[in-house]
């Protein structure tokens, strides 16, 4: 698993620490606005993700508390994963650079931008309600 060593007291640096990796991003990005939770979802996805690079991804999100796994109820070697409370609250940050790049790329806003652009606080609130009972916690804090 790829080692976090936190070089300063700076929150951006910190943040970066753990989310400074497009495949960090892009597995929190399925959790949230797709229904990928599986090894396999993940693997689908059309950016192509190396199975070692995955595994140690997920692991990572999952040691420092983003994420949990569970075992699926159809297939016990099968793990399912969800967002945590904290991996939860990246909501926003995900939202920002969704937001920031449809407005850069040349490919047609998808539905979701649409959804943000007209009520993004409501389209987070959203979010976060559908995630928060995912995880079976209804409390926000």
């Amino acid at each position: 698993m790829k080692e976090i060593q936190h070089r300063s007291d700076c929150p951006i640096a910190y943040s970066l620490d753990y989310l400074g990796d497009k495949w960090v991003l892009l597995i929190l990005r399925d959790l949230i606005f797709t229904n990928k939770s599986s090894y396999g979802d993940f693997l689908n996805s059309d950016e192509r993700i190396a199975t070692n690079i995955l595994a140690d991804r997920l692991k990572l999100l999952e040691e420092h508390g983003f994420i949990r796994s569970t075992v699926s109820p159809e297939k016990k070697n099968k793990f399912i994963y969800s967002l945590t409370e904290k991996g939860i609250d990246l909501i926003p940050v995900i939202v920002e650079l969704m937001i920031w790049g449809s407005k850069y790329d040349s490919y047609e806003a998808k539905e979701i931008v649409k959804k943000l652009e007209k009520d993004k606080e409501g389209t987070i609130k959203q979010l976060r309600e559908k995630l928060l009972g995912q995880t079976g916690t209804n409390n926000p804090q």
